[in-house]
C-alpha cells in the first residue's frame, strides 16, 4: 500500500514543478499594444459619433439666449441625440440640428479648410466640438410640422400656428433691437418637413427665408449643453404650442 501511493505521487511530481514543459508567457511591449488601443478608440468614436450622440459646436447667435454662440463669448458645446428620430417624429419646441438644404446653402462655401492637414484637424476637432462641422449645418427650434399653417403675426406680435398665437418664452431680443418680428405667410408646412426658426428672431436666417425643412435632413436634437462648465444645463424643448392650447 505504501509502495502505490509513493508510486503516485512519484508520477505526479514532473507536473508539480513550475515551468516544467511550458513556454514562459511573453508580455507585449506597451508601445506595440498603443496602436491597436488608438485604433479601438477611434472606431468606437465614430460609432457613436455617426449613429448615438455627437457633440456639436453653436457657431452664431441665432438661437440665444438658449445656446450660446455671440461674438465674443464663449461658443456652447451640444450633445446632439442622433437616435430619438429613428423612433419618433421631431415636435414642436425641439431644438434640433440639421443639414441644410440646397435652398438653405445656395451660395455658401464649405467651411472645410483647404490645406489637407488643416482640414483633418478640423474634422477631428469637429467630432469632439472643438471646431465648427465642416458639412453646412444648423440649429434651429422647430416650431410647426408637417400639415401645420404657420404665419406671422398677430396683434401682440405672435407667431400663429394653426389659428392660435403661440407662447414663446426663450425669445430673445438684443439690448436696443425693437421688439418687433418679421411679418411672413401665412405658410402650410408640407408632410415631411418642419418650419424652423431661432430664438433670436432678430438675427436669424431661418425657413422665413430659406423654407422649411426635410425631417429627413435633421441630425438629431440637442439634448444638452456640455461645454462651457459654467453653461451645463439640459436644453429646454418647451411646445409653444401646447402652451399656447
Amino acid at each position: 500500500m505504501a509502495d502505490d501511493v509513493t508510486d503516485e505521487n512519484h508520477g505526479n511530481q514532473p507536473d508539480d514543478e513550475p515551468g516544467r514543459g511550458r513556454q514562459p508567457h511573453k508580455k507585449r511591449s506597451f508601445w506595440k499594444e498603443l496602436p491597436i488601443l488608438i485604433l479601438i478608440a477611434l472606431l468606437l468614436t465614430f460609432v457613436i459619433q455617426h449613429f448615438i450622440a455627437r457633440p456639436y459646436m453653436i457657431p452664431s447667435g441665432s438661437m440665444e439666449q438658449t445656446l450660446h454662440g455671440c461674438v465674443g463669448c464663449t461658443p456652447d458645446r451640444v450633445l446632439v441625440d442622433k437616435m430619438v428620430y429613428d423612433f419618433s417624429e421631431p415636435e414642436p419646441g425641439e431644438v434640433v440640428v440639421f443639414r441644410g438644404p440646397d435652398t438653405w446653402v445656395a451660395g455658401d462655401g464649405s467651411s472645410q479648410s483647404e490645406n489637407v492637414v488643416a482640414g483633418f484637424v478640423q474634422y477631428v476637432g469637429s467630432l469632439v466640438g472643438l471646431a465648427p462641422p465642416d458639412e453646412r449645418d444648423f440649429v434651429k427650434r422647430v416650431i410647426a410640422v408637417g400639415g401645420q399653417t404657420v404665419r406671422c403675426c398677430d396683434k401682440q406680435n405672435h407667431v400663429v400656428v394653426d389659428g392660435e398665437p403661440l407662447t414663446e418664452p426663450y425669445l430673445y431680443y438684443p439690448p436696443g433691437v425693437p421688439r418687433q418680428q418679421q411679418s411672413f405667410g401665412p405658410v402650410k408646412v408640407p408632410e415631411g418637413t418642419v418650419w424652423v426658426m431661432g430664438d433670436n428672431r432678430t438675427n436669424s436666417s431661418d425657413s422665413r427665408v430659406h423654407g422649411p425643412v426635410p425631417v429627413d435632413n435633421i441630425i438629431g436634437k440637442a439634448r444638452v449643453i456640455v461645454l462651457p462648465p459654467g453653461r451645463w444645463g439640459v436644453v429646454s424643448d418647451y411646445n409653444p404650442q401646447e402652451a399656447s392650447g
